[in-house]
């Protein structure tokens, strides 16, 4: 069997295509780098756009144009939602809910006892390793709880057994899931608790953390968050979505308000000199007002944010929010968008500006002309040596470059 992987969305997805490919792999399969030399194309889809979406849809119908033959099989969140839509298109001849892999291997007649293979290198320079699934939220926007069902933590064994042979190659791995924070709530344990046992057991990766709440960071986590930056990235993406509470309570976002989120991560970045601090934002949701998205610019003008992720309201077929009212026109929710995406550029910039010669803990990453490092504080920086070898990891100097990049000079660890 000849298969074509690509992954629409977030880490997890990313992980979930990793492990099909090592599935797949493990079967005899050959992985293809274009869907006309493939047997099967395989897409993992995400819902949480519906551009997303209609991306999935064209590359299922692009395939099927360049190869009649190829078969396309559907996993991810839109499939688990599909009405039809995707199964409908052409060339596809499975549509499979999620990431359930031992499903996938009998959609492509591998024995399912192969759907627990694990590649101990994947194809990123970053490994991911996904610590669960599912999320017990229910975000009125929001289409990946209905599309993972409920949270489900994976076992720690298993976790460590895994991060340990990933490290033998890769030296970051990147901590994902659908709602990492709430590992272990129905296990007994705890983000915090995982990642100090893969600090000790797991020598000399660095540790990464995907999304996390900011109400999630007990002070374990915190510690762990600020204490190594060797052993664990000083690096948290926590998701705002609005600064107006009451914006806040319509997205059933009923864990924090927007004071509660300041002090949390205003605490933690205060810990350390160096701390890279993330968050997505939507605009425009059902009911914003002016006064709302002005408390939005206001709380972010005032947080240490390094970077952000700020998305116009995209609605989604089956969510709370579509039976609210108050649809804000596109071009408000863009405008609103643009602005907020300026703020966010400017403190970028800023945060690039203060490290200039200062050290970092770099890896790196990207292929050929591609080839990048990226730092402990999630900076992209350009590499003064052009042959350093992908996956490697140093310390070196950051200064400024031509166009005002940041490069760094380095000497390996």
């Amino acid at each position: 069997m000849r298969a074509y992987l690509r992954t629409f969305g977030c880490r997890a997805n990313q992980y979930d295509t990793e492990a099909a490919r090592a599935m797949i792999e493990a079967a005899g399969g050959v992985i293809v780098d274009s869907p006309d030399d493939a047997d099967v194309a395989l897409f993992n889809s995400c819902s949480v756009t519906s551009a997303a979406e209609a991306d999935l849809r064209q590359e299922i119908r692009r395939a099927a144009k360049g190869n009649s033959r190829v078969r396309s099989v559907v996993i991810g969140c839109a499939s688990a939602r599909d009405d039809g839509t995707i199964a409908a298109l052409p060339g596809v001849t499975d549509v499979i809910g999620g990431a359930d892999l031992p499903a996938l291997a009998m959609a492509l007649g591998i024995d399912p006892m192969l759907a627990t293979a694990r590649a101990s290198v994947q194809t990123g320079a970053r490994a991911l390793l996904r610590i669960q699934d599912g999320c017990d939220e229910h975000c009125t926007f929001c289409a990946t709880t209905l599309a993972r069902g409920a949270s489900r933590s994976r076992s720690a064994d298993e976790i460590v057994r895994e991060a340990t042979a990933l490290a033998v190659e890769h030296p970051e791995i990147v901590i994902t899931g659908i709602h990492i924070g709430s590992y272990g709530a129905e296990i007994g344990s705890s983000l915090g608790a995982l990642l100090e046992r893969l600090v000790k057991e797991v020598p000399h990766a660095r540790f990464r953390l995907t999304s996390v709440e900011a109400s999630e960071v007990d002070p374990l986590l915190a510690d762990l968050l600020t204490a190594d930056p060797l052993r664990v990235s000083p690096h948290l993406h926590a998701p705002l979505q609005s600064g107006s509470d009451r914006v806040l309570k319509r997205m059933g976002r009923h864990w924090y308000t927007a004071e509660s989120y300041s002090a949390a991560c205003a605490a933690l970045v205060a810990r350390v000199p160096v701390f890279a601090l993330g968050a997505d934002v939507i605009t425009g949701f059902p009911g914003e007002t002016d006064e709302d998205h002005a408390a939005t610019v206001s709380l972010v003008r005032s947080l240490p944010f390094t970077y952000l992720h700020v998305f116009p309201y995209s609605a989604r077929p089956g969510t709370a929010a579509l039976k609210m009212g108050g649809e804000v026109p596109a071009a408000v929710s863009r405008e609103r968008a643009a602005q907020l995406r300026a703020i966010g550029e400017a403190k970028s910039r800023a945060h690039r500006a203060a490290r200039i010669g200062g050290t970092a803990d770099v890896v790196v990453v990207g292929d050929g002309a591609k080839r990048e490092g990226l730092t402990e504080d999630y900076l992209t920086v350009a590499l003064r040596d052009g042959a350093m070898p992908r996956r490697s990891r140093f310390t070196g100097r950051l200064e400024f470059g031509s166009s005002s990049e940041i490069c760094v000079s380095q000497s390996y660890l």
